[in-house]
This record gives structure tokens, C-alpha cells and sequence, in this order.
């Protein structure tokens, strides 16, 4: 058994750091390998964000500099700025997609910073750009992604998964007959497969009609519950998302209102 003690989330009880190290070992009856501890500690104890003195370059172009900001568990960020500010780039450099020219990007989970390997299990991202497989049908492509993030799904929980972003029925059929608004929900249960903690969209509200902007009220709604949001977008609707907002446009500088 490996375990750490740590002192209880806001909200268990007050109990002594053995007593809950007992509580762990009563929870699984079993021996844990390093990687189920982990999931446990994901999902019960509190998880932040914070990034330091970010700056990204291409070659000689200069997209950011100087940004500061740090978020907790149930707190949300919306990134604003006009086109070429660097809001996508931001959001893949938050991911673990793009590397960064300057700064830190650090995810703690209980103060414990978390390597590159484990921030992939505590993240999600879903943005326009996130290429599907045109040519194989929409379980086809969950099946693939779920595999390569080392998760595993029966047919009849994918289907179901389809269900709620309004896809019931359609999972056999290729992705190539989904209209853009269609693709945009299936990336969306691609994004929640991992239940994640830390889950990054970009113009989430790209394609979608009506309908599909009440399914992203839901699942915004959902996550700001649990764990942190952060967004880039410059539909002035969606401004409504975010406990803060970090602005790109101003004269080289960010700033959180």
C-alpha cells in the first residue's frame, strides 16, 4: 500500500491524519499500485492551477508575455482577445500541446506539483481544431481516443454517452455524415470521457445551434461544479462563463477583473 497523509477536503470530516490513512486503506480492502492511489487522490481532494510569468514566441513574433494567473477547484477563467491574440495558443500551451518560451505552468494536486505523465489524467481539451477520424463512425473514434488516454468503455456506456449531447442513434454512423455542429457535440464526449478536472475549451460554442448551446450551459454548469474551467472566446455571450476574465488585447498585457 503506498498512500499519503493529507488532511481532509473542505466538507469531510475533521479526523486526524491516521485515522484517515485508515480510511484509505478501508475504502479499497486491497493493495493499491501507485496508479489506482492516484485516481483516488484525483477525484477526492483539491486541485489549482496556477500559471507564472507565461510567454509564447513563433520564431521572432512575439504572441504574449507577463501572464499571471492562478485558479482553484470550482473556479472558472474565460480568455478574451481578438484574433492572433493567442487565446488558442494559450489554452494548448495549458495543455500540454504547445510547449511554452517563458514561465510555468504548474497543476497541484493538495500542493503536490503533478508531473507531465499524471496532468494528462487531470485534463481535458476540446476546441475546433481536434481532428476526428472522418472515415470511421463516432464509437469508433471514442473507442480509439478512450484507448489512447487508457480508459476503457462498453459499446452500450459509449452509446449512452452519445445519448446525452443528442447523438442517440447515430454511433454507427460515420463521421464523415455529421454536420459541423454534430462533430463539435462529439468532441465534447471525447472531452468527458476522463471525468476531468482541469477541462479547457476553445470557442466552445463553435457550430452549435440552439439546442447544442443549452447542452454546453449543462456541461459548463457541471464542470464549474467540480473542478476548474477555462475558456477562450470572443462571443460576448459567453463572457457570462467565467469567474474571471483575462483580456490579451490590452496593449500587450493581461489582466484579471
Amino acid at each position: 500500500m503506498i498512500c499519503r497523509a493529507v488532511p481532509p477536503k473542505s466538507g469531510q470530516p475533521d479526523l486526524p491524519r491516521p485515522s484517515y490513512f485508515l480510511i484509505c486503506v478501508d475504502i479499497f480492502n486491497q493493495k493499491l499500485d501507485k496508479e489506482e492511489l492516484f485516481e483516488y487522490f484525483l477525484h477526492n481532494f483539491m486541485i489549482s492551477l496556477e500559471v507564472k510569468n507565461l510567454a509564447k514566441s513563433f520564431g521572432f513574433r512575439k504572441v504574449f508575455e507577463g501572464i499571471n494567473f492562478s485558479l482553484k477547484e470550482k473556479e472558472s477563467l474565460v480568455v478574451t482577445g481578438k484574433n492572433g491574440s493567442g487565446k488558442s495558443t494559450l489554452l494548448k500551451i495549458l495543455a500540454g500541446l504547445l510547449r511554452l518560451s517563458k514561465g510555468e505552468v504548474n497543476i497541484n494536486l493538495e500542493s503536490q506539483i503533478k508531473n507531465r505523465g499524471e496532468r494528462r489524467k487531470l485534463i481535458s481539451f476540446a476546441s475546433p481544431d481536434l481532428s476526428l477520424y472522418d472515415e470511421l463512425t463516432a464509437l469508433e473514434n471514442l473507442e480509439f481516443l478512450a484507448n489512447v488516454q487508457g480508459l476503457d468503455f462498453k459499446p452500450d456506456e459509449l452509446n449512452k454517452k452519445l445519448d446525452e449531447v443528442g447523438l442517440k442513434g447515430r454511433g454507427e454512423d460515420q463521421v464523415s455524415s455529421y454536420s459541423s455542429g454534430m462533430k463539435q457535440r462529439l468532441k465534447y464526449v471525447f472531452a468527458l470521457l476522463n471525468d476531468p478536472q482541469i477541462l479547457l475549451l476553445d470557442e466552445p460554442g463553435s457550430n452549435l445551434d440552439e439546442p447544442g448551446l443549452f447542452l454546453l450551459d449543462n456541461i459548463i454548469a457541471e464542470q464549474k461544479k467540480r473542478g476548474i474551467l477555462v475558456l477562450a472566446t470572443n462571443d460576448k455571450r459567453e463572457i457570462k462563463y467565467g469567474d474571471k476574465i483575462l483580456n490579451l488585447d490590452q496593449q500587450g498585457f493581461s489582466f484579471i477583473s
